[in-house]
């Protein structure tokens, strides 16, 4: 049971919630793992797009099944709620969640009450992830600058796993280094770093962004994918991963599986690789 917390700087767009959306979709295919997806934003609507259509769908499917969690209150608002009256379970968390693949992933959507709710009830997101944790074999955060820096630093600090989202750009590299070097944990083993919508035929290349920032393991990727993006805005995530799981080697999409596989095995890898050294 790990929590892998997704951070960018908040200075720019590094398709941070993408790439989690992106790494928790093909694990849930892929691997035998329970995983729960968390959106920390306020009102932030772009997970529920990559999954469903609102205007359409009332009551939720995932593709394995029916979603029957019902609560009169969905998503963090609900889940918080009953966290307040000290009646919150990991195991009641499930009732509070959207499902997208049955038994396999799920999402806590994000905030959608009042600003000034959502001001304060956000100082219990740490509680409620350590809570989902003794759960879910994997909680995914997607974590928004709205929080603040107390509350991002208390998340990171309980995480068991970092992925540090940047841009391909040198001025996100530059920005990247200059931030690790004040927060010493994301120089650490326990932070992995990924270049958001990545381009190929950029100068700055995984190999050359990695001598770069003199890592000793190439950074990860999600290639800017066109299928992908289409998806993310039309609720055909689930789709797409089940149709692009057998491609072949020349397919002009297998470049993004290829990667997003190497992403997902790297998290597993260091996972493994922190427990053995506790």
């Amino acid at each position: 049971m790990s929590v892998i917390t997704f951070w960018n700087s908040g200075k720019e767009q590094t398709g941070k919630t993408m790439t989690a959306v992106a790494i928790a979709s093909y694990m849930a295919i892929t691997h035998n793992k329970k995983i729960l997806l968390i959106s920390t934003g306020y009102n932030d609507t772009k997970i529920n797009k990559c999954f469903w259509n609102e205007r359409k769908i009332q009551k939720s499917l995932g593709i394995f099944g029916p979603n029957t969690n019902t609560g009169v209150e969905e998503g963090i608002e609900g889940a918080m709620r009953v966290m307040q009256s000290n009646k919150l379970s990991p195991q009641i968390i499930t009732n509070y969640t959207k499902i997208v693949y049955k038994e396999r992933l799920e999402v806590l959507t994000s905030f959608k009450g009042s600003n000034l709710e959502y001001q304060k009830l956000k100082e219990g997101y740490p509680e409620l992830i350590n809570l989902a944790n003794n759960y879910y074999d994997l909680v995914f955060v997607d974590l928004d600058a709205e929080l603040g820096e107390d509350i991002i630093n208390t998340i990171i600090s309980n995480s068991n796993l970092i992925v540090a989202s940047i841009s391909q750009r040198l001025t996100s590299i530059d920005e990247f280094m200059k931030i690790r070097e004040e927060k010493p944990i994301l120089k650490s083993i326990k932070t992995i770093i990924s270049v958001g919508r990545y381009d190929k035929f950029s100068k700055y290349t995984i190999k050359n962004i990695s001598r770069y920032m003199k890592e000793k393991n190439k950074v990860l990727t999600i290639p800017y994918n066109t299928l992908f993006f289409e998806a993310s805005e039309e609720a055909r995530v689930t789709q797409l991963f089940l149709d692009l799981r057998s491609l072949a080697a020349d397919d002009r999409n297998s470049f993004f599986i290829e990667e997003i596989k190497r992403a997902s095995e790297n998290i597993i890898y260091r996972l493994e690789d922190l427990k053995q050294r506790m």
